[in-house]
This record gives structure tokens, C-alpha cells and sequence, in this order.
């Protein structure tokens, strides 16, 4: 399969939405609210500050997914590109999507000087996307994360 990256547009917004339910429902076993989840997606595309989202594309349509989000580094004067809602299709696992939007994303990162590194979470028990990161340079960090999460309106916990 031939594989281009491209920025989503407000356009994709709908095969986003689909491929965020189904990630969600494959490494948590949740069903997210879709409109909640709609207006989510909605918002990162109208507000660039937010993230952006690359799509991989192949034989004429959307095949994977990567989100970025940024968090600031006071300690290297930098930003860390967090890498988010991945999602790949079934039929298009083990062809190189993940790899394409992966590469894509390191290359954009390692040629800009205020990016300072990727960094990523994963599902303790996705042994299959740790193998995956871990073969592309990836490393376990020291860090645990801790989280507190408030219920927005309109949202309902899982």
C-alpha cells in the first residue's frame, strides 16, 4: 500500500470521531459519548494551539491516525510533542501506517529547534503498542503519571 500523511481538516472530523470510538473501545473497553467526543475532535481542528492531527492515506482513503498535543518544557526551554489517538484499521495493521505517521512526525519534530522530544502514554496492558514503540527508538521513561479527572458537562465517566 502507497501511504501519504497529511493535516486533518475540519472535513475529517467524521472518520476521526470513528476511529477515536473504536480506539477506545479496543485498548479501554469504553463507549465514548459521540457527541461529547464530536465537539472534542471539533475543537482541536478550529483551534491549532490545541494539537493537530496527521492522517495517513492509502488506496484513496483514511487508513490511521495520530494526534499531537504540546506541553512546555521550562527545564529545556522547549516543547514536547505528545503523541495521542493513534489509531490504525484493521485491515491496515502490520502494512506500515503506524511507521509512516510515526517517521512523518519525527522528521517534523527533529527539524524544528523549539521541539525537544515525543513523548507518548499507553495502556499498561497494551503489550502490542509498547513493542511497537519500543522498535521505533522509543524508551520506557522514569516518569509515573498521576491524574486527576474532573467530569465536564455533558461528559459521564466509564
Amino acid at each position: 500500500m502507497i501511504l501519504s500523511i497529511r493535516e486533518a481538516t475540519i472535513a475529517d472530523c467524521p472518520v476521526i470521531v470513528r476511529f477515536n470510538s473504536k480506539l477506545a473501545e479496543e485498548t479501554e473497553h469504553k463507549t465514548l459519548d459521540q457527541d461529547l467526543l464530536t465537539r472534542g475532535v471539533e475543537a482541536l481542528l478550529r483551534d491549532p494551539s490545541k494539537g493537530v492531527y496527521y492522517l495517513a492515506i492509502g488506496d484513496g482513503s483514511v487508513v490511521g491516525q495520530m494526534m499531537i498535543t504540546y506541553e512546555w518544557s521550562d527545564w529545556r526551554n522547549g516543547t514536547f510533542w505528545w503523541i495521542q489517538s493513534v489509531y490504525v484499521e484493521n485491515a491496515a495493521r502490520g502494512s506500515g501506517v503506524f511507521r509512516a505517521l510515526f517517521d512523518y512526525v519525527h522528521t517534523l519534530a527533529t527539524s524544528r529547534t523549539d521541539v525537544c522530544g515525543l513523548r507518548l502514554y499507553v495502556e499498561r496492558g497494551n503489550d502490542r503498542a509498547k513493542r511497537t514503540y519500543d522498535r521505533h527508538g522509543m524508551y520506557l521513561s522514569h516518569y509515573e503519571m498521576f491524574e486527576m479527572d474532573f467530569v465536564m458537562p455533558g461528559d459521564s465517566h466509564s
